[in-house]
């Protein structure tokens, strides 16, 4: 619904944006995946390159990566993130958990090495 950017006197970007919810893509240095991301508020800093979720957060790393919580921190120089739950509701339900699915990348890849047949010699 709204973004705001703005750039300091060095170059480095920061952005605010919220919405229902706020979207975020951005491709990952060195590899053909992205990071996507949405949140009711998103907050952006370039200089430290790292960029907040707050209330009902979800980031996805292609291919099947995916957390939720309340609260989600990125670090994208390091791939590096933190996800907070938020508190109960009144019924006890699990609103507040965080939820995670993560695939094992070097069980995958070894899979798929034994699997491939070897390239004839010559």
């Amino acid at each position: 619904d709204k973004v705001t950017v703005r750039r300091d006197r060095d170059g480095y970007q920061y952005g605010s944006a919220s919405g229902n919810p706020a979207t975020f893509r951005q491709k990952r240095d060195g590899a053909n995946e992205y990071i996507e991301g949405e949140a009711e508020r998103i907050e952006y800093d370039g200089k430290l390159d790292k960029v907040e979720f707050f209330n009902r957060a979800r980031l996805k790393r292609e291919p099947a990566d995916e957390v939720r919580g309340n609260y989600i921190s990125y670090d994208s120089r390091n791939e590096y993130f933190t996800v907070t739950g938020g508190s109960q509701t009144a019924s006890g339900s699990p609103e507040g958990r965080v939820h995670a699915v993560i695939q094992p990348r070097a069980a995958a890849e070894e899979a798929g090495k034994a699997a491939a047949p070897d390239a004839p010699k010559q």
